[in-house]
């Protein structure tokens, strides 16, 4: 069985080598727990203990995007950032940068393997040895603060062994990941408020009635209060600007580069993380923050390469969301794309077996034109495109099967009359499979 927390990792260098071996690396029977993370940080020597200063970052979706904008803000503030994400799109180093930089081969591979040495050919995961090495490199290299991205849940997640968070930031949560979460928004949201440290500072994004007292209860248990979006904070768009307002006072704003309404709530949440993590951050490096933050395959404009080359005239845009949060924030970013300058819309949509596509779909009945259907490859198992076109017609969508998205983008070209806006959605492993194929690669 493989790690679902590892995209498939092509090539033949040494770090390819090991990514493939430790994706097969799975306890049988496995279930969440710290026991694993600890015994082997123990071994090494506690790194996790001496990271820099971490903020920590749970939720549904965005946690890439707040990631991001706290990377930029802090980096324009002239601060050096380590920084965990997950997953990959192309390549692996993608997870792990250090001091600023995207980890290389060599030193990746240095810290995988002395991370191996030290478990000693027990059970351990995928993204627990990710996590170790990470924790490994970022301990022995100098950064002013570290920012690590829950890989799933939190209470159990392999990065819930740090300790004197500088702020745990939670942003919205929805249904998703319910066979290892819970089936409500009040279970999933128990795991992902687990991140709450005792006497820390935690941020929230707007979140759905149900989540809130959840949330209140966590951080009550840890001796803090909640700042909570659309109460305690707010971000929005007025006349092209971002104004986010707080007990600070009100900050007048350039727009995220990252496109849609739901990237003002990922800028504004980590805007408040940083008001509440004590760090000095000027106005003028948020600004800058804004106009330089880059999350590939979040509502990614693909200007030109093979694939766009395809459909002549299209705008093509990529997207690795796949749960109903994320279809629905997405629809609502096209919507207002539509209202501004009109085009047809058609889906491109691969996803994997574990995800919900008609709740993913429903957001984009009355405004996509159809949906084309199409396989995720590698080694993850990717919903049949058959199965996944009798969901897109279950949610009100026209829906046609196709082997690749190039034989999808071509069928579009021989189809349509007016240049469409195309979007290429449904999963993280697919937009990694376009970028490979299309570029531009990510960083």
């Amino acid at each position: 069985m493989s790690d679902p927390s590892a995209p498939a990792t092509t090539g033949g260098s040494p770090l390819a080598a090991l990514v493939a071996r430790m994706a097969v690396t799975i306890p049988a029977g496995w279930e969440f727990g710290l026991e694993r993370m600890r015994r082997v940080l123990g071994r090494l020597g506690d790194p996790h203990l001496s990271i820099p200063p971490p903020i920590h970052i749970a939720g549904t979706n965005g946690k890439g995007s707040v990631t991001a904008h706290l990377r930029a803000m802090l980096e324009a503030s002239g601060r050096t950032v380590h920084v965990f994400t997950s997953p990959h799109l192309v390549r692996f180093n993608e997870r792990v940068r250090v001091s600023g930089r995207t980890a290389n081969d060599e030193m990746l591979v240095e810290a995988i393997e002395r991370a191996e040495a030290a478990n000693a050919g027990e059970p351990i995961t995928f993204f627990e040895l990710t996590t170790l090495a990470a924790f490994l490199l970022f301990a022995e290299r100098p950064a002013d603060v570290t920012l690590l991205e829950v890989g799933l849940g939190g209470r159990l997640d392999a990065t819930n062994v740090v300790e004197g968070r500088l702020v745990s930031v939670i942003t919205p949560i929805s249904i998703d990941h319910e066979k290892f979460l819970g089936s409500t928004l009040a279970a999933i949201t128990t795991e992902k408020a687990g991140i709450v440290e005792r006497r820390r500072p935690v941020v929230s994004a707007p979140q759905a009635d149900e989540v809130v007292p959840v949330l209140e209860r966590a951080a009550a248990r840890a001796g803090v209060s909640l700042s909570l979006g659309g109460r305690d904070w707010s971000a929005t768009p007025e006349d092209g600007r971002l104004v986010f307002r707080s007990e600070r006072g009100l900050l007048d704003l350039p727009p995220s580069r990252l496109l849609g309404a739901h990237q003002v709530i990922n800028a504004g949440t980590a805007i408040a993380a940083l008001e509440a993590s004590g760090l000095e951050v000027p106005v003028t490096a948020i600004e800058r923050g804004l106009g330089t933050v880059d999350w590939p395959a979040r509502m990614q404009r693909l200007s030109s390469g093979p694939l766009v080359d395809l459909v002549p005239g299209a705008e093509v845009w990529l997207d690795g969301g796949h749960n109903p949060g994320a279809g629905t924030v997405i629809a609502a970013t096209l919507a207002d794309l539509a209202r501004r300058a009109p085009r047809p819309l058609v889906l491109v949509c691969g996803m994997l077996e574990t995800k919900d596509p008609i709740g993913f779909f429903r957001p984009f009945a009355g405004s996509a034109e159809g949906v084309a259907c199409v396989p995720v490859v590698g080694d993850h198992p990717g919903r049949a495109p058959a199965a996944l076109a009798e969901a897109a017609r279950a949610a009100g969508l026209t829906a046609t099967v196709h082997e690749s998205v190039a034989a999808a983008l071509r069928e579009i070209a021989a189809m349509t009359d007016e240049a469409p806006r195309i979007l290429i959605c449904g999963s993280l492993h697919l937009a990694g499979e376009v970028l490979r194929e299309n570029g531009p690669l990510p960083d």
